[in-house]
């Protein structure tokens, strides 16, 4: 037997069933509605401040990991260094003075690189490492005739800790970097944070030893102070990529000099191999051209190196040398030197220094609006420059 609908029964109870259909459907709609409202703000306010406030603590606290770390790496291999001399007073008396500089280890029986300017006219040097160890058997090896650079020796070590050298030619404009140094001459290892801020800039730098033009400096705004001189620049993997060498005079603020590390390279080769510095010289003085220079000395092309005389009236030229041999006159351009081309990143005293005494190089000159090429034979570079 079949079951029959009625109708009429299903007809009573339909109302009630609408009604809970209807109410189901309201309360479900508030609540995921509720839920909904709470999740965009929560999603929101995570994506706008959480997500931002945790990124900008997370660059934070890597940076100073970083610098933890490298001060760690780099810091047994440099070393405060106190120069002694003898000069005189205002009445002409002899009496002993003494200076303050930082050195970088470059080997494990107590090479030394530091600034030229740091061991200048010393008599005598003491060394300190950053475990507190004193050295007073001391020797000046040799000193650049070129750059700002000099070696020291110390004699009876064999587990100095050398620095890892970096290639300065990578390094760009915004890079982070460490400067370690005895700061003032007393802060031993102090350690300064900030970037590249500037690539091959022309300085003229003076201390009490005299006057000397610079060329192809980084620019950093990490802290650099008197007794900084001669310390590394390092990168963010521990390389040292410069050396600490000057400081903006009055006025300025957190403008500091290095000598990119490539420059050195061959000096220390030279100076490990052979006992001394052998390096060619091409003896030129010279502005590295961009456009901003170009335009200021109404010149037709950006890139180059300008011959120039120095901010202090030295000759462009020096009387002698392989550039006046080869013909090279005041308002020369340099664009080439054996087909690479000349610029900020690829300037002329770094090309130069990859070069040995005797080497013959083309450059490809501007003069007067006319490319010529010309031959040049680099000579060594004699000490009184």
């Amino acid at each position: 037997m079949n079951k029959e609908i009625t109708p009429n029964s299903n007809n009573k109870n339909k109302p009630a069933a609408i009604f809970s259909v209807v109410t189901g459907v309201v309360l479900l709609s508030i609540v995921f509605g509720f839920l909904g409202s709470y999740m965009f703000s929560w999603w929101s306010s995570r994506s706008t401040t959480g997500i931002g406030t945790a990124q900008s603590r997370n660059i934070v606290l890597n940076e100073q990991n970083a610098t933890i770390e490298i001060a760690k790496k780099v810091g047994p291999s440099v070393v405060s260094i106190t120069t002694n001399a003898t000069g005189q007073d205002i009445f002409g008396r002899s009496q002993d003075q003494q200076g303050a500089g930082t050195g970088i280890i470059v080997s494990k029986d107590g090479l030394i690189l530091t600034n030229k300017h740091v061991v200048e006219d010393g008599s005598s040097f003491e060394i300190l490492t950053s475990d507190g160890k004193s050295f007073k058997d001391v020797s000046l090896v040799a000193k650049d005739p070129v750059n700002d650079i000099a070696f020291l020796k110390v004699s009876g070590v064999s587990d100095f800790i050398p620095a890892e050298i970096g290639d300065s030619s990578k390094v760009q404009v915004g890079s982070f970097v460490v400067a370690i140094g005895n700061a003032l001459g007393q802060f031993q290892n102090t350690v300064t944070t900030g970037v590249i801020s500037g690539k091959s800039r022309p300085v003229t730098a003076s201390d009490n030893s005299g006057t000397e033009s610079l060329q192809n400096l980084f620019q950093t705004d990490a802290a650099i102070n008197p007794g900084n001189s001669g310390g590394p620049l390092v990168n963010i993997d521990g390389q040292v990529i410069g050396i600490n060498t000057a400081v903006a005079g009055q006025g300025s603020q957190n403008i500091g000099f290095a000598i990119p590390i490539n420059e050195a390279i061959k000096d220390i080769e030279s100076v490990t191999k052979d006992g001394k510095i052998s390096r060619a010289y091409i003896g030129v003085r010279y502005v590295v051209l961009n456009s901003e220079a170009a335009k200021l000395n109404n010149l037709s092309v950006d890139y180059g190196a300008y011959i120039t005389s120095s901010q202090n009236g030295e000759s462009s030229i020096i009387e002698g040398s392989p550039a006046d041999k080869a013909g090279l006159k005041t308002g020369d351009i340099i664009l080439k030197l054996d087909g690479q081309k000349i610029d900020a990143n690829n300037n002329l005293t770094a090309l130069i220094g990859q070069k040995s005494p005797g080497d013959k190089v083309t450059l490809v000159v501007l003069r007067d609006g006319k490319e010529q090429n010309v031959e040049v034979t680099l000579a060594e570079a004699p000490s009184n420059i």
